[in-house]
């Protein structure tokens, strides 16, 4: 008898505590954000923490590429999109005709679109023309640019990401991509592949640069090279600075803008750069 009672006990508190972890329960509250890969690892950390200060709210987060969140915020299937890209205006008439509001834009971190190169590598900077001329097509050896005899093996984001849209409007000035460029589905996946091959290059978002080398970016042959850091992606100094957005139909509400109000606090800007990414240059 006594055995039983101990055994009711324990799974009533296992229950009781299950019921008090980051809004697990029948009555949670629930927020979910989706679209940008790269500010996946953000997206979460920011959900992580803020659960631990809601009990009661879960704030769910997946990825899929900025596109994905678009796609998701005009059928109504997200309360928030993350993107790493401004939504297009004709994205913004579809919410409107679909979902009759208007698509407002909270700015909720800043990123340096890195350029990846392996640890080896020995070159030093490169120029917006000369990634444009890699990207395209029309640089195929490292020489071209001022590096060793060796054919470029470059790769890229899939056509749903965020970045790659900004990376072809702001480096290829919206021409297409090389044919044989090699796609990869996720920042992470690049900077893989980067890591273990001294011939290629790629590109990302910051926070994702590690076990491989950034190149600093000159603006043109005339300009100094400069890497993105805090002071330079602020200043927009950076050539490759860019704003990471949470968008939303209409104004947001109830716990939805609770999250969004917490995440431009102080307190939520300083996980910016705990994650990697850098928090937006204050007022």
């Amino acid at each position: 008898m006594k055995s039983t009672l101990t055994i009711a006990s324990l799974v009533f508190a296992l229950l009781l505590v299950a019921g008090c972890g980051g809004g697990s329960g029948p009555s949670a509250k629930v927020v979910t954000i989706k679209g940008s890969d790269t500010m996946v690892i953000l997206a979460q950390r920011w959900a992580e923490i803020y659960m631990g200060l809601h009990a009661d709210v879960s704030i769910q987060v997946t990825g899929g590429g900025s596109g994905t969140g678009i796609a998701a915020l005009i059928n109504g299937g997200t309360d928030i999109c993350a993107a790493s890209r401004p939504m297009k205006d004709k994205e913004k008439e579809q919410v409107r005709s679909r979902r009759g509001k208007e698509v407002v834009e909270t700015p909720v971190a800043l990123d340096g679109v890195a350029i990846y190169v392996h640890q080896t590598s020995h070159l030093q900077s490169i120029t917006q023309a000369q990634l444009k001329g890699i990207y395209t097509g029309k640089m195929t050896n490292w020489r071209d640019v001022g590096g060793e005899d060796t054919r470029i093996v470059a790769y890229s984001r899939e056509n749903n990401s965020g970045t790659y849209v900004f990376f072809k409007e702001h480096v290829l000035n919206n021409e297409d991509f090389a044919r044989d460029m090699q796609t990869l589905p996720g920042t992470a996946a690049v900077v893989n592949a980067v890591s273990k091959d001294p011939a290629s290059v790629g590109y990302g978002g910051i926070a994702y640069a590690t076990t491989i080398r950034t190149l600093p970016v000159r603006r043109d042959d005339s300009s100094a090279p400069v890497q993105p850091s805090l002071e330079t992606v602020q200043s927009g100094e950076y050539p490759l600075s860019r704003n990471l957005y949470f968008y939303t139909a209409g104004e947001p509400s109830g716990e939805a803008k609770a999250f969004i109000d917490w995440v431009l606090s102080q307190e939520g800007q300083k996980i910016c750069e705990a994650v990697g990414f850098y928090p937006l240059k204050q007022k």
